[in-house]
């Protein structure tokens, strides 16, 4: 492997330009680990002259790992620029992101992935099955941004023999365009099917979120629906902790990136399965903690929700999630486990759709580009994406006293049996403990499980 030096650094450089892709794609991954070990010590110069080396191979619109590497090498450069107050906020003064923008996104997510679909079918099918018999149904979503996946069960609901229960739905979204037009979608569609329907709009975000406004009355059957919410709660602030060390921890694994890598993987995934810093695999458990320090600080605005979702009683609650590692205490953490999880996510897209399509190139920069940059380049409160793996939220729902449902057998058969038609073989399913694993390869990609308050 190339030596990383300044002179690689000219576009006309006869390595860079025979390179094939399987040795480009190694390289920048060492390039990339290479910038993150020193923007952690704050080595700016060296930094600086890594991202040059890196942007001369990346490319938003080349194979996987150049695309990748592009959204990594943008977040890098953007966490250094945070160290500068005044000049990232004047480079950024006149970013916004459209209600449009936002709802195309996620509709292409929606399109583009089986993810969210395999969720939609397995929280309804969990949902039809605890409310059997009930007259009257409250479900709580905690992210109304999509009216399919109540528009599926409204069908299923007005095909009741003895007629469909009285159904109210309560939308919870920081945006009040998108609850609206989720409204209109749903009570039109209702009308439709003669279900009687009310839908109840809560424009909040979820850390501000008043329980009074959900409105939960007495004697009716409650369901509480959570797709890639919950996570967001586990912010917590460590401004202090910035102002100490503003590029903030040091990598303690000691990575060195002079070994030689084997060649001719055919994915992304592939290149980063191997053994290719120096021994340094991320286990499972590498960013986990303990269940006594799930109760401190940086999990109190979980704690409390969780809690105020357990006083709600809800005869089931089901939860959907990345089952990813994105929480760790240091830039290398989750740049390794970023790298693994995105390149599976890249290597998905690569497998379906044309790298010349308009949608892909949104989806990567607008939704994964945006997620892989708060991951790497926040800290505190204002990092969100704070991914856990699927046992975490065990041990979260346990504490808060909530008791795990099993997905029933004909749920995870019809959601198989969907994921078989997506005409994807890399797309599988697993079952984990009664709990489903939505996989690509043998990568688990999402989780999904059912709850109920334990009295």
């Amino acid at each position: 492997m190339m030596s990383l030096s300044p002179s690689l650094g000219s576009p006309n450089n006869l390595l860079f330009r025979e390179m094939k892709s399987e040795e480009r794609g190694l390289y920048l991954i060492h390039l990339l680990l290479s910038c993150a070990n020193h923007v952690a010590a704050g080595n700016l110069e060296n930094a600086n002259t890594t991202l040059e080396q890196i942007s001369m191979l990346a490319s938003p619109d080349g194979d996987t790992m150049q695309r990748i590497a592009t959204y990594f090498m943008e977040s890098l450069a953007d966490r250094i620029l945070k160290t500068w107050p005044g000049i990232h906020r004047a480079l950024n003064s006149t970013k916004m992101t459209l209600i449009s923008d936002e709802i195309l996104v996620q509709k292409l997510f929606f399109e583009l992935f089986p993810f969210l679909k395999v969720a939609f079918v397995l929280t309804n099918q969990a949902i039809i099955e605890a409310m059997e018999g009930e007259k009257v149904i409250h479900i709580i979503d905690l992210n109304a941004a999509e009216a399919a996946q109540w528009i599926a069960l409204l069908r299923v609901l007005s095909a009741h023999p003895e007629g469909p229960p009285h159904l109210r739905i309560t939308g919870v979204h920081q945006k009040k365009e998108i609850l609206d037009e989720v409204a209109h979608r749903l009570t039109e569609e209702a009308e439709k099917l003669d279900i009687p329907f009310q839908f109840n709009p809560v424009a909040s975000k979820l850390e501000n979120l008043d329980f009074d406004k959900l409105r939960v009355k007495t004697g009716e059957a409650l369901a509480i629906s959570s797709i890639l919410q919950l996570h967001t709660l586990l912010a917590w602030d460590d401004e202090a902790m910035q102002r100490k060390s503003p590029l903030l921890l040091k990598s303690s694994n000691g990575i060195h990136l002079q070994r030689v890598l084997p060649m001719g993987q055919s994915t992304l995934g592939d290149l980063l399965e191997k053994d290719m810093v120096n021994g340094y695999t991320p286990s499972p458990d590498s960013t986990s903690s303990s269940p006594s320090s799930l109760t401190t600080s940086n999990s109190m605005n979980m704690e409390s929700f969780l809690n105020a979702l357990w006083g709600l009683s809800p005869k089931v609650m089901v939860v959907t999630e990345q089952d990813c590692n994105h929480n760790g205490p240091t830039l290398m953490d989750r740049l390794l486990e970023a790298l693994y999880s995105y390149a599976a996510l890249f290597d998905c897209l690569e497998s379906t759709v044309s790298r010349t399509s308009l949608e892909r190139l949104r989806v990567e920069k607008m939704l994964f580009g945006e997620e892989i940059k708060n991951i790497i380049a926040c800290e505190g409160s204002e990092r969100k994406e704070r991914h856990e793996k699927l046992e975490k939220w065990f041990q979260r729902f346990d504490l808060a006293g909530f008791g795990n449902v099993p997905l029933s057998y004909f749920g995870m058969v019809q959601a198989r049996r969907f994921l078989q038609s997506y005409g994807c073989e890399g797309y599988r399913m697993r079952d984990e403990n009664g709990c489903v694993l939505i996989c690509w390869e043998d990568r688990p990609m999402y989780s999904i499980s059912a709850w109920r308050s334990r009295k």
